[in-house]
Protein backbone atom coordinates (compact mmCIF):
# COMPACT_ATOMS: atom_id res chain seq x y z
CA UNK A 1 0.00 0.00 0.00
CA UNK A 2 1.87 3.13 -1.38
CA UNK A 3 -0.68 5.61 0.21
CA UNK A 4 -2.92 5.43 3.61
CA UNK A 5 -6.59 5.34 2.66
CA UNK A 6 -9.62 6.42 3.73
CA UNK A 7 -12.25 3.90 4.64
CA UNK A 8 -16.04 4.03 6.08
CA UNK A 9 -17.81 1.48 7.61
CA UNK A 10 -21.98 2.27 7.79
CA UNK A 11 -22.99 0.11 10.79
CA UNK A 12 -26.56 0.30 11.73
CA UNK A 13 -25.97 1.64 15.28
CA UNK A 14 -22.42 3.40 14.37
CA UNK A 15 -20.32 4.66 11.40
CA UNK A 16 -16.74 3.75 11.94
CA UNK A 17 -14.26 5.83 9.73
CA UNK A 18 -10.51 4.84 9.99
CA UNK A 19 -7.17 5.81 8.23
CA UNK A 20 -5.64 2.51 6.75
CA UNK A 21 -2.16 2.32 5.91
CA UNK A 22 0.43 -0.94 5.03
CA UNK A 23 -2.53 -3.30 6.16
CA UNK A 24 -2.71 -1.51 9.89
CA UNK A 25 -5.58 1.00 11.19
CA UNK A 26 -3.47 4.55 11.53
CA UNK A 27 -6.51 5.82 13.78
CA UNK A 28 -10.15 5.75 13.82
CA UNK A 29 -13.05 7.06 15.60
CA UNK A 30 -16.87 6.40 15.07
CA UNK A 31 -19.95 8.63 15.32
CA UNK A 32 -23.71 7.62 16.02
CA UNK A 33 -25.42 6.02 13.00
CA UNK A 34 -29.05 7.59 13.31
CA UNK A 35 -29.60 5.26 10.63
CA UNK A 36 -33.25 5.39 10.48
CA UNK A 37 -33.08 8.86 9.63
CA UNK A 38 -31.00 8.49 6.76
CA UNK A 39 -27.67 8.23 4.98
CA UNK A 40 -27.59 12.54 4.06
CA UNK A 41 -27.86 14.20 7.08
CA UNK A 42 -24.78 11.85 8.52
CA UNK A 43 -22.99 13.03 5.41
CA UNK A 44 -21.39 16.29 6.62
CA UNK A 45 -20.46 14.70 10.48
CA UNK A 46 -19.08 11.42 8.52
CA UNK A 47 -16.60 14.71 6.20
CA UNK A 48 -15.86 16.36 9.80
CA UNK A 49 -14.76 13.00 11.50
CA UNK A 50 -12.30 11.89 8.34
CA UNK A 51 -10.63 15.83 8.35
CA UNK A 52 -10.29 15.96 12.32
CA UNK A 53 -8.46 12.37 12.15
CA UNK A 54 -6.32 13.64 8.68
CA UNK A 55 -5.26 16.50 11.18
CA UNK A 56 -4.50 14.07 13.89
CA UNK A 57 -2.04 11.91 11.76
CA UNK A 58 -1.13 15.36 10.60
CA UNK A 59 -1.58 14.14 6.71
CA UNK A 60 -3.40 16.13 3.57
CA UNK A 61 -5.57 15.05 1.10
CA UNK A 62 -3.18 15.01 -2.05
CA UNK A 63 -1.50 11.86 0.77
CA UNK A 64 -4.18 9.86 0.17
CA UNK A 65 -4.77 7.29 -2.48
CA UNK A 66 -8.79 6.94 -2.47
CA UNK A 67 -11.84 6.41 -0.15
CA UNK A 68 -14.13 3.85 0.20
CA UNK A 69 -17.32 3.15 2.08
CA UNK A 70 -18.37 -0.65 3.06
CA UNK A 71 -22.06 -0.31 3.59
CA UNK A 72 -24.78 -2.40 4.17
CA UNK A 73 -27.65 -3.25 1.24
CA UNK A 74 -27.05 -4.45 -2.10
CA UNK A 75 -24.32 -2.89 -3.20
CA UNK A 76 -23.17 -2.03 -7.39
CA UNK A 77 -19.43 -1.82 -7.40
CA UNK A 78 -18.64 -1.01 -10.62
CA UNK A 79 -21.89 2.03 -10.98
CA UNK A 80 -20.55 2.76 -7.28
CA UNK A 81 -23.73 2.93 -5.62
CA UNK A 82 -26.44 1.36 -2.92
CA UNK A 83 -28.28 -0.11 -5.13
CA UNK A 84 -31.31 -1.47 -2.53
CA UNK A 85 -31.22 -1.03 1.42
CA UNK A 86 -33.24 -2.82 4.38
CA UNK A 87 -34.70 0.37 6.28
CA UNK A 88 -31.17 1.43 7.59
CA UNK A 89 -29.97 4.23 5.95
CA UNK A 90 -33.08 4.00 3.32
CA UNK A 91 -32.09 7.66 1.89
CA UNK A 92 -28.85 5.95 0.55
CA UNK A 93 -29.90 4.73 -3.10
CA UNK A 94 -30.59 8.04 -3.60
CA UNK A 95 -27.92 9.51 -3.03
CA UNK A 96 -24.56 10.20 -5.42
CA UNK A 97 -21.63 8.62 -2.97
CA UNK A 98 -18.91 9.23 -5.98
CA UNK A 99 -19.79 12.92 -6.17
CA UNK A 100 -20.09 13.13 -2.68
CA UNK A 101 -16.56 11.93 -2.67
CA UNK A 102 -15.62 14.23 -5.06
CA UNK A 103 -16.82 17.25 -3.77
CA UNK A 104 -15.95 16.83 -0.19
CA UNK A 105 -12.48 15.22 -0.54
CA UNK A 106 -11.77 15.36 -4.52
CA UNK A 107 -10.40 11.34 -4.21
CA UNK A 108 -11.29 8.23 -6.07
CA UNK A 109 -13.96 6.84 -4.91
CA UNK A 110 -14.90 2.89 -3.97
CA UNK A 111 -17.93 1.18 -2.29
CA UNK A 112 -19.01 -2.85 -1.42
CA UNK A 113 -21.53 -4.28 0.59
CA UNK A 114 -20.19 -4.20 4.63
CA UNK A 115 -20.19 -8.03 4.84
CA UNK A 116 -18.03 -8.70 2.17
CA UNK A 117 -16.09 -5.86 2.92
CA UNK A 118 -15.49 -7.57 6.51
CA UNK A 119 -14.74 -11.15 5.00
CA UNK A 120 -12.22 -9.34 2.30
CA UNK A 121 -10.45 -8.16 5.76
CA UNK A 122 -10.44 -11.54 7.53
CA UNK A 123 -9.12 -13.33 4.59
CA UNK A 124 -6.39 -10.94 3.74
CA UNK A 125 -5.05 -10.23 7.27
CA UNK A 126 -7.12 -11.97 9.88
CA UNK A 127 -8.35 -15.19 10.42
CA UNK A 128 -9.39 -16.72 7.27
CA UNK A 129 -5.68 -16.25 5.91
CA UNK A 130 -5.41 -20.39 5.15
CA UNK A 131 -8.53 -20.68 3.50
CA UNK A 132 -9.64 -20.15 -0.26
CA UNK A 133 -12.98 -21.55 0.66
CA UNK A 134 -14.83 -19.01 3.62
CA UNK A 135 -17.59 -17.84 5.06
CA UNK A 136 -18.51 -15.23 7.04
CA UNK A 137 -21.53 -14.58 9.08
CA UNK A 138 -22.34 -11.50 10.87
CA UNK A 139 -24.37 -10.75 14.04
CA UNK A 140 -25.20 -7.09 14.42
CA UNK A 141 -27.86 -4.81 14.19
CA UNK A 142 -28.77 -7.34 11.22
CA UNK A 143 -27.25 -10.27 10.39
CA UNK A 144 -24.86 -10.03 7.56
CA UNK A 145 -22.83 -12.86 5.44
CA UNK A 146 -20.34 -13.09 2.41
CA UNK A 147 -18.50 -15.88 0.55
CA UNK A 148 -15.56 -16.81 -0.99
CA UNK A 149 -14.80 -19.74 -2.95
CA UNK A 150 -12.16 -21.19 -4.90
CA UNK A 151 -10.38 -17.89 -3.58
CA UNK A 152 -13.40 -15.73 -5.30
CA UNK A 153 -15.32 -13.10 -3.10
CA UNK A 154 -18.87 -13.79 -4.49
CA UNK A 155 -20.56 -10.87 -5.79
CA UNK A 156 -23.08 -12.61 -8.45
CA UNK A 157 -24.77 -10.87 -11.49
CA UNK A 158 -26.74 -8.48 -9.53
CA UNK A 159 -24.82 -7.90 -6.79
CA UNK A 160 -26.63 -10.46 -4.27
CA UNK A 161 -24.80 -13.24 -3.89
CA UNK A 162 -23.26 -15.12 -0.67
CA UNK A 163 -24.79 -11.27 1.30
CA UNK A 164 -28.77 -12.30 1.85
CA UNK A 165 -27.86 -15.76 4.33
CA UNK A 166 -29.89 -13.23 7.16
CA UNK A 167 -33.10 -13.58 4.73
CA UNK A 168 -32.97 -17.03 4.28
CA UNK A 169 -36.06 -18.30 5.68
CA UNK A 170 -36.03 -20.54 8.67
CA UNK A 171 -39.81 -20.21 10.20
CA UNK A 172 -41.59 -19.82 6.91
CA UNK A 173 -45.00 -18.90 9.63
CA UNK A 174 -42.97 -16.40 11.29
CA UNK A 175 -43.11 -12.60 11.44
CA UNK A 176 -42.80 -10.07 8.21
CA UNK A 177 -39.10 -9.07 7.88
CA UNK A 178 -38.37 -5.24 6.48
CA UNK A 179 -37.46 -6.85 3.09
CA UNK A 180 -40.57 -8.01 3.02
CA UNK A 181 -39.77 -11.93 3.54
CA UNK A 182 -41.33 -13.89 6.47
CA UNK A 183 -39.57 -15.98 9.25
CA UNK A 184 -35.91 -14.47 7.88
CA UNK A 185 -32.97 -15.28 10.44
CA UNK A 186 -33.01 -11.18 11.30
CA UNK A 187 -36.68 -11.43 11.93
CA UNK A 188 -36.00 -13.98 14.31
CA UNK A 189 -32.79 -13.06 16.18
CA UNK A 190 -31.50 -9.82 15.41
CA UNK A 191 -30.87 -6.75 17.20
CA UNK A 192 -33.17 -4.38 15.27
CA UNK A 193 -36.24 -7.04 15.87
CA UNK A 194 -35.27 -7.88 19.50
CA UNK A 195 -38.23 -5.43 21.00
CA UNK A 196 -40.64 -7.50 19.36
CA UNK A 197 -39.28 -10.57 20.08
CA UNK A 198 -38.93 -9.94 24.23
CA UNK A 199 -42.45 -8.12 23.94
CA UNK A 200 -43.93 -10.99 22.39
CA UNK A 201 -42.34 -13.67 25.09
CA UNK A 202 -45.20 -15.01 27.78
CA UNK A 203 -42.90 -13.88 31.04
CA UNK A 204 -41.95 -10.56 29.67
CA UNK A 205 -43.91 -9.39 32.42
CA UNK A 206 -42.51 -10.69 35.24
CA UNK A 207 -38.97 -9.97 33.59
CA UNK A 208 -36.33 -7.45 34.77
CA UNK A 209 -36.66 -7.07 30.56
CA UNK A 210 -39.79 -5.27 31.16
CA UNK A 211 -38.27 -2.44 33.02
CA UNK A 212 -34.87 -1.27 30.85
CA UNK A 213 -35.83 1.04 27.92
CA UNK A 214 -32.87 -0.40 25.67
CA UNK A 215 -32.17 -3.67 25.45
CA UNK A 216 -29.15 -5.90 23.82
CA UNK A 217 -27.81 -8.59 23.26
CA UNK A 218 -25.23 -8.24 25.79
CA UNK A 219 -27.86 -7.97 28.23
CA UNK A 220 -29.33 -10.95 27.60
CA UNK A 221 -26.97 -13.19 27.77
CA UNK A 222 -25.86 -11.77 30.92
CA UNK A 223 -29.92 -11.57 32.52
CA UNK A 224 -29.98 -15.38 31.30
CA UNK A 225 -26.99 -16.53 33.18
CA UNK A 226 -28.45 -15.15 36.00
CA UNK A 227 -32.00 -17.35 35.02
CA UNK A 228 -34.17 -14.66 34.09
CA UNK A 229 -36.74 -16.82 31.98
CA UNK A 230 -37.76 -14.24 29.17
CA UNK A 231 -33.38 -13.37 28.22
CA UNK A 232 -33.44 -17.22 28.75
CA UNK A 233 -35.65 -17.85 26.25
CA UNK A 234 -34.70 -14.95 23.54
CA UNK A 235 -31.01 -16.46 24.34
CA UNK A 236 -31.99 -19.70 23.62
CA UNK A 237 -34.22 -19.24 20.27
CA UNK A 238 -31.07 -16.56 19.18
CA UNK A 239 -28.57 -19.21 19.56
CA UNK A 240 -30.96 -21.65 17.39
CA UNK A 241 -31.91 -19.05 14.89
CA UNK A 242 -27.85 -18.68 14.53
CA UNK A 243 -26.98 -21.95 14.03
CA UNK A 244 -29.83 -22.69 11.56
CA UNK A 245 -28.26 -19.93 9.14
CA UNK A 246 -24.92 -21.28 10.14
CA UNK A 247 -25.80 -24.62 8.73
CA UNK A 248 -27.76 -23.31 5.59
CA UNK A 249 -25.00 -21.00 4.76
CA UNK A 250 -22.37 -23.94 5.11
CA UNK A 251 -24.45 -26.06 2.31
CA UNK A 252 -24.91 -23.18 0.01
CA UNK A 253 -21.50 -22.40 0.01
CA UNK A 254 -19.52 -25.53 1.29
CA UNK A 255 -16.60 -23.49 2.76
CA UNK A 256 -13.95 -24.80 4.68
CA UNK A 257 -14.56 -22.41 7.58
CA UNK A 258 -17.10 -20.25 8.88
CA UNK A 259 -15.57 -16.88 10.51
CA UNK A 260 -18.36 -15.38 13.04
CA UNK A 261 -18.29 -11.59 13.66
CA UNK A 262 -20.47 -8.77 14.41
CA UNK A 263 -21.34 -6.24 17.56
CA UNK A 264 -23.00 -9.63 19.65
CA UNK A 265 -19.84 -11.56 19.44
CA UNK A 266 -18.99 -9.79 22.83
CA UNK A 267 -20.86 -12.98 23.52
CA UNK A 268 -18.85 -15.22 21.99
CA UNK A 269 -17.82 -17.77 24.00
CA UNK A 270 -21.28 -18.61 24.59
CA UNK A 271 -22.19 -18.28 21.24
CA UNK A 272 -19.14 -20.01 19.59
CA UNK A 273 -19.62 -23.59 21.26
CA UNK A 274 -23.16 -23.57 20.82
CA UNK A 275 -22.95 -23.10 17.27
CA UNK A 276 -20.23 -25.47 16.83
CA UNK A 277 -22.24 -27.75 18.59
CA UNK A 278 -25.05 -27.56 16.47
CA UNK A 279 -23.07 -27.59 12.94
CA UNK A 280 -21.35 -30.58 13.88
CA UNK A 281 -24.61 -32.19 14.66
CA UNK A 282 -26.46 -31.35 11.31
CA UNK A 283 -23.99 -30.09 8.53
CA UNK A 284 -24.44 -32.76 5.93
CA UNK A 285 -20.04 -32.24 5.37
CA UNK A 286 -18.76 -36.04 4.88
CA UNK A 287 -15.83 -34.70 3.40
CA UNK A 288 -15.11 -33.36 7.68
CA UNK A 289 -15.74 -30.68 9.82
CA UNK A 290 -16.12 -26.68 9.18
CA UNK A 291 -14.05 -24.95 11.18
CA UNK A 292 -15.95 -22.40 13.42
CA UNK A 293 -13.50 -19.32 14.15
CA UNK A 294 -14.41 -15.94 15.50
CA UNK A 295 -13.35 -12.83 13.37
CA UNK A 296 -9.78 -11.55 14.20
CA UNK A 297 -10.85 -8.15 13.56
CA UNK A 298 -14.61 -7.57 14.65
CA UNK A 299 -15.06 -4.10 14.87
CA UNK A 300 -12.44 -3.31 11.94
CA UNK A 301 -12.28 -5.88 9.09
CA UNK A 302 -14.61 -3.63 6.80
CA UNK A 303 -12.17 -0.88 7.35
CA UNK A 304 -9.22 -3.37 6.88
CA UNK A 305 -11.46 -5.04 3.36
CA UNK A 306 -12.24 -1.64 1.59
CA UNK A 307 -8.52 -0.69 2.70
CA UNK A 308 -7.48 -3.83 0.46
CA UNK A 309 -10.19 -3.13 -2.87
CA UNK A 310 -8.62 0.56 -2.83
CA UNK A 311 -5.22 -0.61 -2.78
CA UNK A 312 -5.37 -3.02 -5.43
Amino acid sequence: MSKPVITIDMGGTRIKIGIVYNNSLLASSSIDANSNNGLRSRLPYIQETVEKLLLQERLSLTGIAGLGIASPGIVDNHQKKILSIDKKFGDAPEINLEEWCLQAFDLPFFIENDARAALLGEWKYGKAQDYDNIVLMTLGTGIGSAAIMEGQLLRGKHFTAGILGGHSVINYKGGLCNCGNKGCVETEASTWNLATIINSDKNFAESRLASIPEVDYELIFGLAEEGDKTALQIRDQSLQAWSACAINLIHAYDPEALILSGGIMASGSQIIPYIRKQVEAHTWTPWGTVKIETAEFPQTAALLGMAHLISN
